[in-house]
């Protein structure tokens, strides 16, 4: 799949790190670097602009070695780029951990990973089908 992409950054475009990798990763574009405290959190532009075709999104998630490593995550996640979207990326970090984290320009911040969705059109109707799970909810299934 061929997506146009627009990068305003001093960094080459998003690639993934292996073939069987299914989200690229995405860098921060700062003119200098951001001292994220704890509980704190902000949007860091990544100087890219892309424009997706109709029936596809890219997912902003979070990179699993400064989730464990640093307390580093995504607050909205996965975050959502719509195929009609044609505005910066931005990537809206937060700081869990006790500790500042200093986000360098040019840092792997986040992963975009791009899916396939569809559309939903409502039915509306009176009554559902039965299920083996029916209404159970949280915990329901239980340890097995």
């Amino acid at each position: 799949m061929k997506i146009q992409i627009i990068n305003k950054s001093k960094h080459p475009l998003p690639q993934y790190a292996t073939i069987h990798s299914a989200g690229m990763d995405i860098r921060a574009n700062l003119s200098e670097p951001i001292v994220l405290k704890p509980m704190e959190r902000c949007l860091v532009p990544t100087g890219l602009y892309i424009a997706l075709p109709h029936g596809y999104e890219a997912q902003m998630r979070p990179r699993s070695g400064l989730a464990l490593k640093r307390g580093i995550t995504l607050l909205n996640t996965p975050g959502t780029i719509d195929a009609d979207y044609r505005g910066e990326i931005g990537i809206i970090l937060i700081n869990l951990s006790a500790e500042n984290f200093v986000i360098e320009d040019g840092e792997r911040i986040a992963q975009m990973v791009i899916a396939r969705y569809e559309q939903a059109e409502w039915l509306e109707v009176e009554i559902l089908d039965e299920t083996e799970r029916g209404s159970g909810g949280f915990g329901h299934t239980g340890n097995k």
